[in-house]
């Protein structure tokens, strides 16, 4: 065959090849002109490669990170190496819809992205490759494996029914709280509160009227307390409150208006109307604690005194 038309074909075979790989091909020259646009591009982007031709890239897609782009091409050029980026830096540089069934849930494909200097015979770089990879299926996996694994720590940590923190991660901020006294010295006031005569609810309405009671204190707390605030069911009926950077006397104002706004308040369940009240035990942070289990002592002590003074009261550690 004449080296001529061995030449024909092989250009022919590279052009197919081009047109037919999953991967977006872009040739930019040094004033991001497109030089080259492949089929993958064609498709995705709606832009055949004869409309793009000679076309400032950045004119075509105003969208593109530009000032990102320019600089990562000049380090290419300059250093005539090959530069990436992957989509967990950068979700995708070309906005293209997600086209793919099992991705349906990302609104746009998820792209890594390399780009390479095309050196000329003599050396010098006048042309740069784009190579987009469409990962939007792995990038989904990750996002929704990512997002499993966050929903199930915080399963680990929310107590079921009220969706407050359970014990256990309730105890931590406790401890955290007691370090952060020791080293800052910050104020810092706990309080245990606990339903009053909840046995008679139970027994009297049953127990999914005990639940829709203890549902309703756990709104009231989120609604009467702080954001900053550490909410946790502490088990049963009792509740404890860590509330950072507030002093005894505020802590009691809080407190009150709790009380107050609860033993105010009915709760509708099973067509009936439930009236309830708590009881509350404060104690806050001194030199003279020797531990987060000693405050939380303190407040329990005096949330034991309350109910034995009455109930639907507040009383306070060491008062």
């Amino acid at each position: 065959m004449p080296l001529a038309r061995q030449d024909a074909h092989a250009f022919h075979f590279l052009v197919d090849m081009l047109e037919s790989v999953e991967i977006g091909l872009v040739v930019l020259d040094l004033e991001f002109k497109v030089q080259l646009w492949n089929g993958f591009m064609e498709n995705h982007s709606g832009l055949t490669s004869t409309a793009v031709r000679e076309q400032n890239i950045f004119f075509l897609f105003p969208e593109l990170p530009a000032a990102w782009l320019k600089r990562k091409i000049d380090t290419v050029v300059m250093l005539n190496t090959r530069a990436f980026t992957s989509w967990e830096l950068r979700p995708y540089l070309f906005r293209f819809g997600s086209s793919r069934p099992i991705t349906g849930t990302l609104p746009y494909m998820y792209q890594n992205v390399t780009i390479s200097p095309l050196a000329e015979p003599d050396g010098t770089i006048k042309r740069v490759c784009l190579m987009v990879y469409d990962v939007t299926d792995v990038a989904c996996s990750r996002i929704e494996l990512e997002q499993a694994n966050a929903q199930l720590n915080c399963l680990s940590k929310t107590d079921n029914l009220t969706k407050l923190l359970n014990r256990g991660a309730w105890e931590s901020h406790l401890n955290s709280e007691f370090e952060r006294f020791r080293r800052y010295g910050h104020d810092c006031t706990l309080i245990m509160l606990d339903i009053d005569n909840f046995k008679r609810v139970n027994d009297q309405y049953g127990h999914q009227a005990g639940d829709d009671v203890i549902r309703h204190l756990a709104e009231t707390m989120r609604t009467c307390l702080r954001s900053t605030d550490h909410l946790g069911r502490y088990g049963g009926e009792e509740f404890a409150i860590i509330l950072p950077e507030t002093s005894l006397e505020g802590a009691c104002v809080i407190a009150e208006r709790l009380r107050q706004t609860i033993a105010q308040a009915e709760v509708r369940s099973h067509n009936a109307n439930l009236s309830y009240t708590v009881s509350l035990g404060l104690a806050t942070l001194h030199k003279q604690t020797a531990s987060s289990q000693q405050w939380l002592r303190q407040a329990d002590e005096a949330l034991y005194a309350a109910k034995h003074a009455g109930k639907n009261q507040m009383l306070c550690a060491g008062l």
